[in-house]
């Protein structure tokens, strides 16, 4: 018995040998990994530069996307050439005006009409571009993934996973591996890090006196965390004309995607933030932030009075030390392939406009968040496991209203200008359509228009 009980103590303290040393190698692979995040990525991320890591990272991912999409290209050769001949969309449309689509229609009459009147061949216009909307409207499909062109190994855009070849499909498969075990525990470990690195820093700067110093530090740790976010996303972005960078004292307006949108241009520069105040982990960033700079943050209830609203962002850039506010107009996010109408709020103010153009490349991954069908944290998760994050951002010249001009008409000029930019199709249609009904004054303008052909334009003088 005493044998028996010795051994069964042996083999006790031999497994919590083990278990000792699983934890103690547990313990130092995660020291490794954590040196080789600050050391690599963080330490180079604070102070703007790059060891090459990266760079070495997106150059394999360009030519093994390459690679697999010229495997493609010969399965599909002839879809291929189809595809990239045809429009994005279903319907080819015509850009006439109804006077110039109405006129065509009008030619097959014996005689023309005189002074304007209805004609039955008129209803054929209504009724195709009813049919046209019905099929593909202009609005709801800029919320939905931008087609791609060719497959990127993704299962999550237009085109899923379909088998090719073999050496497609043990690709796709490594591609597996290395989105959901290598970059995702990276990037998650980078996104924690930067987040908490700016609650505890914004904390820490808004203790001290408001000195030079103190804006000066706010600045360098909000630039600082944001570029550690940056990095946790594989963020590779070109900025262009930055001799055109938002000044204090101005509203940066830019075409918006993604919430990442903010992360992209605070990585190279600081930004007053305009929002609603939150609760969870966005209000804990929120009031930790506000501390070392004047953000614009408004209660639920103060949004809806416009006039407080333009109070404190007429406040805001008259103070001409304060870092510019960064607005998106759009109100929701667009899929890259389009902008949307401006709300004029921000126009109204009379400050200075710097508009910025941000264009993805989904390429490397669908940027654009469709708040209706995923949350937040589970977008942030897809972003966290797509190949990377690939954009270009022009800083556009700055604006003022002209004179004559009202705020609706210096809207729609700087988003012609952030469309052209951008190489994205400028639409006047509401963002707020994704979950509304049309305005009444929609309609009543397109009946107005016929109106007036069908009565005359000299049909009150002639009265």
């Amino acid at each position: 018995v005493t044998l028996l009980e010795e051994e069964g103590h042996g083999s006790q303290s031999d497994r919590y040998g083990e278990m000792d040393d699983f934890w103690t190698l547990a313990l130092w692979a995660l020291k490794i990994w954590l040196y080789l995040i600050v050391g690599l990525i963080m330490v180079p991320a604070m102070f703007g530069f790059s060891l090459g890591v990266s760079e070495t990272y997106m150059t394999i991912l360009v030519k093994t996307l390459e690679w697999a999409t010229l495997k493609i290209q010969k399965v599909y050769a002839e879809e291929r050439t189809r595809r990239a001949s045809s429009s994005n969309g279903l319907i080819e449309r015509e850009d006439g005006s109804m006077e110039k689509e109405l006129e065509e229609l009008r030619r097959s009459r014996p005689k023309p009409p005189v002074g304007g009147d209805f004609t039955l061949s008129d209803s054929f216009y209504f009724t195709r571009r009813g049919i046209e909307t019905i099929v593909e409207d202009e609005v709801t499909q800029r919320f939905s993934s931008e087609e791609l062109v060719s497959w990127n190994l993704l299962t999550r855009t237009n085109v899923d996973f379909q088998y090719i070849s073999l050496r497609l499909t043990l690709l796709y498969g490594l591609g597996i591996v290395v989105r959901y075990c290598i970059l995702a525990p990276l990037r998650i470990t980078l996104a924690c890090i930067g987040l908490t690195w700016l609650v505890i820093g914004t904390s820490a700067v808004g203790l001290l006196p408001n000195w030079r110093m103190k804006f000066w530090l706010s600045e360098w740790v909000h630039v600082m965390c944001y570029r550690i976010c940056a990095r946790g996303l594989s963020a590779t972005i070109r900025y262009h004309d930055r001799e055109n960078k938002p000044q204090k004292g101005g509203i940066c307006v830019a075409n918006h995607t993604s919430p990442i949108d903010i992360v992209i241009l605070c990585n190279d520069g600081c930004y007053a933030m305009v929002g609603q105040v939150h609760g969870g982990l966005m209000g804990v960033l929120q009031r930790a932030m506000v501390r070392s700079c004047p953000h614009v943050w408004f209660e639920r209830a103060e949004m809806k009075d416009r006039h407080l609203v333009t109070k404190r962002l007429t406040d805001h850039v008259n103070d001409k030390t304060k870092l510019p506010i960064l607005i998106f107009p759009e109100g929701t996010c667009v899929n890259n392939t389009s902008v949307m109408m401006f709300k004029k709020g921000s126009f109204e103010i009379g400050a200075t406009i710097y508009p910025v153009a941000i264009k993805y490349d989904p390429k490397f991954g669908d940027a654009f968040w469709n708040s209706s069908k995923y949350s937040m944290v589970s977008y942030l998760l897809r972003m966290m496991t797509s190949w990377a994050l690939v954009l270009n951002v022009w800083y556009l010249p700055a604006m003022n209203q002209q004179e004559g001009e009202d705020a609706v008409q210096f809207a729609n000029r700087v988003k012609s200008a952030i469309a052209h930019k951008g190489g994205l199709l400028d639409l006047q249609w509401d963002g707020g359509l994704k979950r509304g009904k049309v305005k009444e004054s929609f309609k009543e303008e397109q009946q107005k228009q016929y109106s007036s052909m069908v009565v005359g334009d000299d049909s009150s003088s002639s009265d």
